[in-house]
This record gives structure tokens, sequence and C-alpha cells, in this order.
């Protein structure tokens, strides 16, 4: 099943560096990555394609140990993953809470399952 892109809004998402060995991110990178995405309240348009996941108007590839969860007792669909965004090196925290949080779930759950069936989240 070829999957076309997954779109949808995020209520929460936080960036970070990561791991700890990589780069530093200059003030700027910080400074645009909190407004628009980690600090921002306002809802994150994310696009999930193929190999890569776009959140506001930042686009981030590579992507490896990709975690997809609904946590006990809350109404709510978790991805986490690691990834670059250029020669940077992250660690991104996605929250939805929509009322289709469970389509979502299944919608990413599948999407992983067909573009990287060998992350085992280890």
């Amino acid at each position: 099943m070829v999957l076309s892109e997954i779109s949808f809004l995020a209520d929460k998402v936080f960036v970070h560096r990561w791991p700890h060995d990589t780069p530093l991110w200059d003030d700027s990178v910080k400074l645009k990555l909190d407004e628009t995405i980690s600090k921002n309240s306002e809802p994150k348009k994310i696009i999930v394609s193929e190999k890569s996941i776009k959140i506001q108007d930042f686009e981030f590839s590579h992507l490896k140990k990709i975690g997809i969860s609904v946590p006990f007792f809350k109404d709510e669909c978790r991805m986490i993953f690691e990834s670059q965004f250029g020669e940077l090196y992250a660690h991104i925290h996605i929250t939805i809470k929509s009322a289709q949080y469970m389509d979502i779930f299944a919608k990413l759950k599948s999407w992983k399952s067909e573009f990287f069936p060998n992350d085992s989240n280890k």
C-alpha cells in the first residue's frame, strides 16, 4: 500500500538538539525554532511524506528511532523521532490531541511500517 502525504495539526511540538555530540545550533536557528515551533502555542502544521516530515517551514529528513504511541489515560497520540534538518541534528516530540488522534495514530503506524520497517526504536 502506497500512502500519500499525511497532513494534520499538532497541538504541541518540541524540537531540541540530539545527540549532544552533534554540531551546536547557532542562536538564530534556536530562536526561529522556538518562535515557530517549540514555544509557539498555536497548532503546528505537520506533513509526513515518504522519508521526511515537514513541521511549519522546517523539513526533517534522515529519520530514525521513530516512536508512535497513545499514552495511557490520555486522549492523544504522540510521535518522537530523531532526524536532521540541513546539517543539524534534532530530536522531535509531537503531540496530537484532536478528536481524530486515533485515525492519525493508525495512519502514522502504517507509514512507519511501510517506509521504516526495520526501525526498531532501540
